[in-house]
């Protein structure tokens, strides 16, 4: 063999181990939120059989015993959060094995709605979400940005769920638009923005999005049209092409909006995708002119600056 050769191996020896390292560790995870599940079911079932009231002293002698054999991740308040994961939580298939960490649901089991723990849940396994990014993403108020009819019923996602994407895009999407003044931002600006904080500009859009290209540049004729931003769903196995307005929206938005969907569907979209769908980002929404839009691959949603609120 020659160096190239042996290098090659090198790298994927190490490749493998990262891959087998993060499956270990996910393994370690869900073995974890087993236990701790099962732990809950116990406790439920000790107070049940001995006809103890919630609250009474049997979770604070269960902890001091097993803090001193264990440690303190089975203090007081851990143990009721246990608990109250098998309570809310009474099918363990339903939240692992999958990408959450207990580290995770000590942050969402608070959470009293149904819907925001699920959304929550679905936010941090379809996209990877460090604890850190999901603690950001609630006091954000991501859930309370949804519309009405998504926040009514949010089931937990499986492989098998079928998912509207579109349902999931926030109203307002939050940007930190660094102290840019409505006379400085224009729509060249804002993209730039948005460019600088793609991570969370993403988290914004909702569930599964990845990044394609910005000002891509497709060929009418004999001129040349410039998409503001293209995504790809890997959820709904679709395009998705985002227009920026800094103004109100306006009903030839919408028109040129859907042009781009027509030719990423004529031009760019393979036959196994499904078709493409547009997300129109524009300052204020008019809703003596949404009213009118009858478009089912077409979202509207606006942008706020977060510094301010």
């Amino acid at each position: 063999m020659n160096k190239t050769d042996y290098i090659h191996n090198i790298k994927l020896l190490i490749e493998n181990n990262i891959v087998e390292t993060k499956r270990r560790n996910i393994q370690i995870e869900n073995d974890k939120l087993l236990t701790y599940f099962n732990i809950g079911k116990e406790i439920v079932k000790a107070q049940k059989e001995n006809k103890i009231k919630y609250g009474n002293s049997f979770i604070k002698e269960l902890s001091l015993e097993l803090t001193k054999l264990y440690g303190k991740g089975y203090d007081y308040s851990n143990l009721q959060k246990m608990k109250k994961f098998y309570l809310l939580f009474p099918n363990m298939a339903s939240v692992g094995p999958q990408l959450i960490t207990w580290t995770h649901l000590k942050s969402i089991i608070p959470i009293k709605n149904e819907n925001k723990r699920n959304y929550y849940i679905n936010l941090v396994n379809k996209n990877n979400l460090s604890v850190r990014a999901l603690r950001e993403e609630i006091k954000n108020n991501a859930f309370e940005r949804l519309d009405d009819k998504t926040k009514e019923n949010i089931e937990l996602i499986s492989n098998d769920n079928s998912m509207k994407i579109m349902d999931f895009i926030k109203d307002p999407l939050l940007l930190d638009l660094n102290g840019l003044k409505d006379k400085q931002l224009d729509e060249k600006a804002l993209r730039k923005v948005m460019l600088k904080q793609i991570e969370k500009f993403l988290l914004e859009l909702g569930i599964g999005f990845s990044f394609v290209g910005s000002e891509v540049k497709i060929k009418i004729g004999n001129n040349y049209k410039y998409i503001d931003l293209l995504f790809f769903n890997i959820e709904e196995n679709c395009y998705v092409t985002v227009e920026l307005k800094v103004n109100n929206l306006k009903p030839c938005d919408i028109g040129q909006l859907q042009f781009y969907i027509n030719y990423i569907d004529a031009e760019i979209r393979k036959p196994f995708h499904n078709k493409t769908i547009g997300v129109l980002i524009c300052k204020k929404n008019d809703m003596n002119i949404h009213k009118y839009l009858y478009l089912d691959n077409i979202k509207v949603t606006t942008y706020k600056d977060k510094t301010l609120l």
